[in-house]
């Protein structure tokens, strides 16, 4: 029997996702071509000065600027954000702490803690049954 190797590829929108960068502010050569899973684990290994900056500087996508605000990415939309935000835009609303912002963290927050309850429950249920 003979193996196959099959090259797996994927679009640049799931290439840039996977990398956690804003497609529309990657090199045109990235965004026009297809990106094999080697070159994405080479990307990841070694990144490229355009990635370094992209990464350091932004603009980034919604899930990064979620993230680096401490809010859900619904909780951006409610406050207006429906944009990719540069690292100095994102710093800016850390500084003004608008009134959105303060909402949508106190809300993650209660979020992250009753998942925390969650997870502890459960585990004290599996405990009992083990």
């Amino acid at each position: 029997m003979t193996s196959h190797h099959i090259t797996q590829s994927m679009k640049p929108a799931t290439a840039a996702k996977k990398l956690g960068v804003y497609l529309e502010a990657t090199p045109a050569e990235f965004r026009e071509g297809v990106v094999t899973r080697a070159e994405l684990n080479a990307l990841q290994a070694d990144p490229p000065q355009w990635l370094l900056d992209l990464r350091r500087d932004g603009p980034h996508p919604r899930p990064v600027v979620a993230q680096k605000l401490g809010v859900s990415i619904a909780g951006l939309a409610r406050g207006g954000v429906t944009e990719a935000l540069t690292t100095e835009q994102i710093e800016a609303l850390k500084q003004e702490q608008p009134e959105w912002l303060v909402k949508e963290r106190a809300t993650q927050a209660e979020v992250r803690k009753e998942a925390a309850r969650l997870r502890q429950r459960d585990a004290e249920r599996a405990s009992k049954d083990a």
